[in-house]
This record gives C-alpha cells, sequence and structure tokens, in this order.
C-alpha cells in the first residue's frame, strides 16, 4: 500500500444530492468511488452492475468539483466544523471522504489531519459509528478506467500485500471486509482503507422525546417500546447514536445497550420489541422467522381500502421506493395483508400537519381520511405503503409512494406494473418504462406518516401489547 500517492489520501470524495436519491460531483479518484460497491454487494449481479454503473457517473461527470480541503468556503458550502451536539434540526447534504492510510498511527489524529476536521468532531464521528475501515482498499467498480484500474492494481499487488503481517493468514475478500471503528485511539497501519461519513443523517426527535413514557413493558429478556415517529429503531449505517435502542436504554437507566430485533421504517411509530441479550435477540429472531410473531397495524389512508386481503408481488432488489405487481413475476417476493377495517375519520387540521412535518403532496380531497386496521401477513419493507399507494389509497404524508399513485390516478398506465399497464415492445422499452415510474415517487418522508404498528403479540398471545394513540388522533 505504501505504493499509493499520499494524494489519495488527502483528497475528499464528496458526494453530493441534488435531492434525496441522487448522487452528484466528486473527484475522479479510483479510491473514491469504492462506496458505490461496499453498500451493493447483497444485490442481485444485474442489479448490483446498473448501481455500481450509476454511482461511478455520478462521481466522474465533467461537472465535478474537486474538494482538497474541508474548510468553510462558498466552494465547498460546508459548515464550520465543531461538534456533532446540540443536534441540528436539518440534514446536512451527504458527504463521505475515503482515504488510504501512508502514515501509520492513532484513527482519530489520522483522519483529523488528513480531512482537517477538528479531533473532537472526528471523535464525536467514531462515537456515532460514522467510521469504518477494511485492511485492503474495496474493488473498483466495473466502469473503472485503466488508469484507476493500473493504481488499484499497485495498490493491492502482492508483493505490497505480503508485507503487512496483519492481512496473514486471510484472504483477500475478508481483508476488504470492512468494520466499524468504536475506538479513536485504534491503530490504522499504512495500507488501510477508511471510510469516513463527514454528515451523518441526524435524528432531532430523539432529543424531543419522553423516552420513559414510551415504554410499553420491560422483562428480564425484553423491552417493548412505542417508538416515536421520525426516529430509527436501531440506528443508521453512519448513526448509532441517535436510535430508539440507545436512548431507551438510558431512559431505563441500562448500562448494556438494547439490541434490535426487527425494523420499522422511520417514519412509523408503534411497538417494537428490543433484546435486552445477544441470546434472546436470538431467540426473537427464530420466532419471526417460525411466524409466531404477530403485528397490527393502523393505516391512515387518503381513500377508502376495501376490506379483506390484498396481494401483491414486490420486486426483489433492496433500494427504494419498493416495486409491487398485482400480477405474479417469478423470483418476486409475494406481499399479503389483511384489511380488518376501514373508517372514515377526519383529515388532519394545519396544526397537526405542521407538528408532525406531514405533507400533502398535492392530493386532492383533505375532507375525510379512512383509518384501516391492518393485519400484516407478510414482513417485506415498505409493504403496507406500496401496497395501500398501489390500491390508490396511499397512507398519509407519505411523501414518496403517494406522488406516484396521485400520477398513476392522473395518468393512468405510467405504473409498468399496475392494473392498466402498457406492453411494451421490448425489454429495452420496459426497462425505460421501470425507470420513469420510479421517477415518479418523492422522497422519503422526513417525519411522519399515517401508520402505526398498534400492536404486538408472540407465542399465541401469551405475550401481547398495545401501543398508545396513533399520533393523529
Amino acid at each position: 500500500m505504501a505504493m499509493v500517492s499520499s494524494h489519495f489520501a488527502s483528497i475528499a470524495f464528496n458526494l453530493r444530492a441534488s435531492n434525496h436519491r441522487t448522487l452528484a460531483s466528486a473527484p475522479i479518484s479510483l479510491l473514491r468511488t469504492f462506496s458505490s460497491v461496499l453498500s451493493l454487494k447483497n444485490l442481485p449481479k444485474s442489479d448490483a452492475f446498473l448501481q455500481r454503473k450509476r454511482a461511478f457517473t455520478a462521481i466522474s461527470s465533467p461537472a465535478s468539483e474537486v474538494s482538497i480541503s474541508t474548510h468553510t468556503s462558498s466552494h465547498s458550502c460546508y459548515p464550520e466544523y465543531h461538534r456533532l451536539l446540540p443536534c441540528p434540526s436539518e440534514n446536512s447534504p451527504p458527504r463521505v471522504e475515503h482515504l488510504v492510510v501512508t502514515v501509520g498511527g492513532p484513527v482519530l489524529e489520522y483522519i483529523s489531519k488528513a480531512l482537517d476536521l477538528p479531533p473532537l468532531y472526528v471523535a464525536d464521528l467514531i462515537h456515532f459509528g460514522a467510521v469504518y475501515y477494511a485492511l485492503v482498499c474495496p474493488e473498483p467498480p466495473l466502469t473503472a478506467t485503466p488508469e484507476e484500474l493500473r493504481i488499484y492494481k499497485e495498490a493491492t499487488a502482492p508483493s505490497v500485500l505480503r508485507n503487512r503481517p496483519s492481512i496473514k493468514g486471510k484472504t483477500f475478500r475478508e481483508a476488504q471486509k470492512t468494520f466499524r471503528i468504536t475506538h479513536v485511539n485504534k491503530f490504522v497501519e499504512p495500507g488501510t482503507y477508511l471510510r469516513v461519513h463527514v454528515h451523518p443523517k441526524r435524528f432531532p426527535r430523539c432529543y424531543e422525546i419522553d423516552w420513559r413514557s414510551r415504554i410499553i413493558a420491560v422483562s428480564d429478556s425484553y423491552v417493548v417500546l412505542d417508538k416515536p415517529a421520525g426516529t430509527s429503531v436501531g440506528g443508521t449505517t453512519d448513526n448509532i447514536e441517535e436510535s430508539c435502542a440507545t436512548f431507551a436504554a438510558r431512559a431505563l437507566g441500562f448500562t448494556e445497550p438494547l439490541k434490535t430485533t426487527h425494523q420499522i421504517d422511520n417514519c412509523t411509530e408503534g411497538c417494537v420489541v428490543l433484546a435486552r441479550t445477544k441470546e434472546y435477540c436470538s431467540v426473537f429472531h427464530g420466532k419471526i422467522r417460525e411466524k409466531k410473531v404477530k403485528k397490527l397495524y393502523l393505516a391512515l389512508a387518503a381513500a377508502p381500502v376495501p376490506v379483506g386481503v390484498i396481494t401483491h408481488y414486490m420486486r426483489p432488489i433492496n433500494i427504494a421506493p419498493r416495486l409491487i405487481s398485482e400480477d405474479f413475476i417469478k423470483g418476486w417476493h409475494l406481499c399479503q395483508l389483511e384489511v380488518l377495517e376501514c373508517k372514515k375519520v377526519p383529515w388532519l387540521n394545519s396544526v397537526t400537519e405542521d407538528k408532525y412535518c406531514v405533507e400533502d403532496c398535492g392530493w386532492s380531497s383533505k375532507d375525510i381520511a379512512y383509518e384501516c386496521k391492518i393485519n400484516l401477513l407478510t414482513g417485506r419493507t415498505h409493504q403496507i405503503r406500496a401496497q395501500l399507494a398501489a390500491c390508490g389509497a396511499p397512507i398519509v404524508g407519505d411523501s414518496m409512494y403517494m406522488p406516484a399513485a396521485i400520477a398513476e390516478m392522473t395518468s393512468p398506465g405510467l405504473n409498468p406494473f399496475g392494473k392498466y399497464r402498457r406492453e411494451c415492445a421490448s425489454e429495452n422499452d420496459k426497462a425505460v418504462a421501470i425507470r420513469a415510474w420510479i421517477a415518479h415517487h418523492g422522497k422519503e418522508p422526513s417525519v411522519s406518516i399515517g401508520l402505526q404498528a398498534c400492536q404486538i403479540s408472540w407465542d399465541d398471545g401469551e405475550h401481547f401489547y398495545e401501543a398508545g394513540s396513533p399520533w393523529w388522533r
């Protein structure tokens, strides 16, 4: 790794977003493209290729800007860095830096010097879980240039790697695996790859909640929490500090952190089970696999939903928005929910909309909403949100799926998997239609949508818990 020049160790890879789903501008450097690969390991090969190509195209565009320093300037538009607390009310634009260590030493000291960040700020990033390392650089994307491939091959040449004792006994793939750094004094040797999430996703609502009042039950093995909307259950890739698991544990005075057993979306509120031990975490995961856990939801829909079982099929790609089909498609996941009841309720007043940052997305009829009780038969990510939107009854405040539902209602046939889909002459035409359909979706809600996990039970009702009144009431 000594062959990697210090140029690559200090130049920043700046990911900016014009919206929540579009990457933009960064310097053309092999070592600045690796993160587009790291997050795609679990995708099917064809989709991983598309995502790599998309990410690499974004960061190597002619309009790219090279930012060699993190000093505040009109060029970089970065804030002045001090500490991560107090929590800002809004998230900063995404910024991820990729470094290769040229001089061994404590990780905090190296990052602080390489990125010109205050040491206390870097210490906060490590505490938040926003810094990762790998012994060897991740592989470049398929679209890497010959020059970038040359640099990568030099940096990972066997003659270089065999001189590093830390790699002895590991396969190349094992050495490329990334791990979160948890200690500011961790020693990083020359050649170590570092990924630094300089602007972690923040959750200001964590500091507004009376967490003790949200505890539903406490046992020796688990805690049941009435999760507030606008919070993360167990944290995100770059922020494990501002999470329900962390704040609930502190509210209860626990010395050991609580552990996540299952997830609900950040914008959803309601019952979640947090394990007190690793053993019970495994036990509860087993109950979920064996379908011994039952969940009921309350959904505030913008239009009426028919009572009964609703069936769709979800595309098996772990990227939002989740696409679903009315008809069976081989390889797609079955999605079923049962609407137990659907009743009219008043639409939200403006005060409530403002308090919970609810967006109407241009929905025309805002007099009556429909509160639905739903038995979730299969537990797919965004399942209720995507299925109700496909039925023309998106969840109130769902700024991701409601715009697409409105678009399909206005121009039937836009959804290439919907009831009024148009036949495509070729696979290329279908791919174009899918991309156009994805573009009709909006951004992820900032705080709340009309969705609550109102009940959770397992072992045939032996353990039964209910959330409080939903926020829209």
